[in-house]
């Protein structure tokens, strides 16, 4: 990385947490920025699946707070 992306990258990380995620959405979506409607209505669909499972029970659901602290334990060691 260079010098101008390695202080781009300083100066987004001193952003607040949803400015960062705002951007971070739209750096990945110009990787990619061709639409699929394939892959749209794949998601869509997986998207109505989960939605389905919630609703008639079947999902496993766990608290945030568990998921994230599961997460920093495996990045951490």
């Amino acid at each position: 990385m260079d010098t101008q992306s390695q202080q781009l990258l300083a100066t987004a990380l001193g952003m607040p947490e949803s400015d960062r995620a705002t951007l971070a959405a739209s750096l990945l979506r110009s990787l990619d920025p061709a639409d699929d409607p394939q892959a749209d209505a794949a998601w869509a669909a997986e998207i109505q699946r989960r939605i389905e499972s919630i609703d008639n029970g079947t999902a496993e659901l766990r608290p945030w707070d568990d998921v994230m602290s599961e997460m920093r334990q495996r990045r951490s060691g």
